[in-house]
């Protein structure tokens, strides 16, 4: 054999092997884990929304991980996922440095994983661009959480956040164009309008002042107003109270000398509690009580006290009963609910099936970015079109935004040990049925 063929085998030959090698190497550097870290409220006021509903997250990660992982095809194998956490004990200014930590020391793929009020999430959010990592996880309000995002001096183009819309219509050519069942105002002055000739539609109105609690009291006395009710003091704000507020007593009194026969707001669930406490103290009796944010989980509402609960109307965005919605393998929505059941002996908290949607979401995102790559997540996020245990997800193209499915629920006794359950009582939605019969007026005994 000449030279010439010899030194062409022996190229050949390496570079044969080098690729050989470049594969084994790249089959080394694959993860052992797939790390998604977030802030998450295990104590302090919303503690609800992430210490406890975070079963829903855990749960989807214990699915994906008998699976063997989240299969990704760069590395040709499927990757155990990691939740790693720290506690923000609901504080919005621990927020931002927490997720550092978790960008930093602990080196994360992706933030995220479950729900937080909108506040909790401006620090996760500006953590995402500043290190340009993908964050998935749930806000509440699409108005609060828009007009955040929309204030921010660098746009956050790596946050994508599942929550409701107050009032703002879904954008043309979306599946839930046109559709009241996803749309919290409508839900809200629908279920109102039942009983609305029951009372003299005069509303009084209340709200923390912060961006959920100010978004809400501004888009929601607007939109009453236009279906002919009175919002009292409205116009001059009256009901908004600041953070530490623990006597209510101005407010009730000139509801009372106004007449109010409905009462309506969004605060934290202490809040709520000692409001009505101090409505029933001063013989203020509305026939209709609704409350959003603080009345959505037992846990919560059962602190009141006596039977202040019975009657209140919520809002609801997940139950067992949830139609067109699956988990991973083979959980469902009932299956997910009786794990819980069986591992907590406690009335059902309707964020489990939330956060538990998110992760879902974030894994089926990873599978079709097809590596960990944050560009490739990015587009894999804006293709999302995917059937969850919380129904379908797509995301909004202009603000990143997946709107929710709800219904109004109220609260009323149950024969059960904790007392209290929340039937859907009124619901636009086709994928969340009716489940019982609401009671009017709101019983005060």
């Amino acid at each position: 054999m000449s030279k010439i063929g010899i030194v062409g085998w022996v190229v050949v030959f390496w570079s044969l092997f080098g690729l050989v090698q470049g594969s084994r190497a790249e089959e080394v550097i694959a993860p052992k884990e797939i790390l998604i870290g977030d802030t998450v409220s295990f104590v302090g006021p919303y503690s609800i929304f992430g210490g406890l509903s975070s079963f829903g997250t855990k749960a989807a990660i214990q699915d994906i991980n008998e699976k063997g992982g989240v299969f990704i095809r760069h590395y040709k194998k499927r990757i155990p996922v990691k939740w790693i956490t720290r506690d923000c004990q609901s504080d919005p200014l621990k927020v931002a440095p927490l997720t550092e930590e978790l960008v930093l020391k602990d080196k994360v793929h992706l933030i995220g994983g479950h729900f937080e009020v909108p506040t909790l999430r401006q620090g996760t959010a500006i953590v995402a661009e500043k290190h340009k990592i993908p964050a998935v996880f749930g806000v509440g309000t699409y108005e609060a959480w828009v007009a955040m995002r929309n204030a921010a001096a660098v746009p956050w183009r790596h946050s994508w956040a599942f929550g409701f819309s107050i009032g703002t219509p879904a954008p043309k050519g979306d599946f839930r164009e046109n559709d009241p069942g996803y749309l919290m105002m409508p839900t809200w002055l629908g279920a109102l309008k039942e009983y609305a000739d029951k009372t003299n539609k005069k509303i009084a109105l209340f709200a923390l002042d912060d961006p959920d609690g100010r978004g809400w009291y501004q888009a929601f006395s607007k939109a009453a107003k236009e279906m002919g009710f009175e919002c009292y003091g409205s116009e001059k704000e009256f009901g908004i109270y600041p953070v530490g507020t623990t006597d209510f007593t101005s407010l009730i009194q000139e509801w009372k000398r106004a007449g109010c026969e409905i009462l309506w707001g969004n605060a934290p669930a202490p809040d709520i509690g000692t409001l009505l406490r101090q409505c029933k103290a001063q013989k203020f009796f509305p026939k209709v009580v609704f409350a959003t944010r603080g009345a959505m989980f037992q846990q919560e509402i059962a602190g009141w006290g006596g039977d202040l609960p019975n009657g209140v109307l919520m809002e609801i965005y997940w139950t067992p009963d949830i139609k067109n919605a699956k988990g991973i393998g083979n959980t469902t929505p009932k299956s997910l609910a009786e794990r819980w059941y069986k591992e907590n002996k406690q009335p059902l908290p309707q964020g489990i099936g939330w956060n538990y949607a998110v992760a879902q979401t974030i894994f089926d995102v990873l599978e079709r970015a097809q590596s960990l790559n944050s560009q490739d997540i990015l587009k894999a996020l804006a293709e999302t079109d995917l059937l969850t245990i919380w129904g379908r997800v797509v995301f909004e193209k202009e603000t990143q935004f997946q709107r929710v499915p709800l219904a109004i629920g109220q609260w009323q006794k149950t024969d059960k040990p904790w007392k209290w359950e929340c039937p859907v009582v009124f619901s636009y939605n086709k994928n969340l049925p009716v489940t019982g019969k609401i009671i009017f007026p709101k019983p005060w005994d």
